[in-house]
């Protein structure tokens, strides 16, 4: 079993990006696909409050049914609010990782760079052509 999870949604560039980084640090994560097996109430609060994110950040608005949904009322409750994310999990924000070091929102994907217990073991050019990690295993300037 890996100590490491991440809550993936593979049709999203960040969260693919993400998931290369932990692998080429030579893990191999525990894939969740999320909006199959959305986490659990309970699983969903713990995963909030290890991020140290009020639960509002950790919605996802673009490309989700949160405006029509009118999810920016403020008189929204927290409950409320997970309640409704439970029910539309497309609203959770991804991708979150979880590893012995930490759980983290990475947005963007080399913010997984910081909770990650072993070294990149090579370069890493994200999908947009960026450079994050240069071919010594070392981050880029920048990123």
């Amino acid at each position: 079993m890996s100590d490491i999870t991440i809550y993936h949604n593979p049709q999203c560039g960040t969260s693919r990006n993400t998931l290369a980084l932990i692998r080429n640090s030579g893990a191999e994560p525990e894939v969740i696909e999320y909006l199959k097996t959305p986490p659990s109430r309970e699983t969903l609060q713990q995963l909030i409050s290890a991020m140290g994110l009020p639960v509002r950040d950790a919605m996802r608005q673009k490309g989700t049914p949160y405006a029509e949904l009118k999810l920016d009322d403020p008189a929204l409750s927290d409950a409320q609010l997970i309640d409704t994310m439970l029910a539309h999990p497309i609203l959770i924000n991804r991708p979150i990782v979880v590893t012995p070091l930490g759980t983290r929102l990475c947005r963007p994907s080399e913010a997984v760079l910081d909770i990650l217990p072993a070294p990149q073991q090579g370069a890493f050019t994200k999908e947009d052509g960026e450079l994050v990690i240069s071919e010594k295993g070392q981050r880029v300037a920048g990123a």
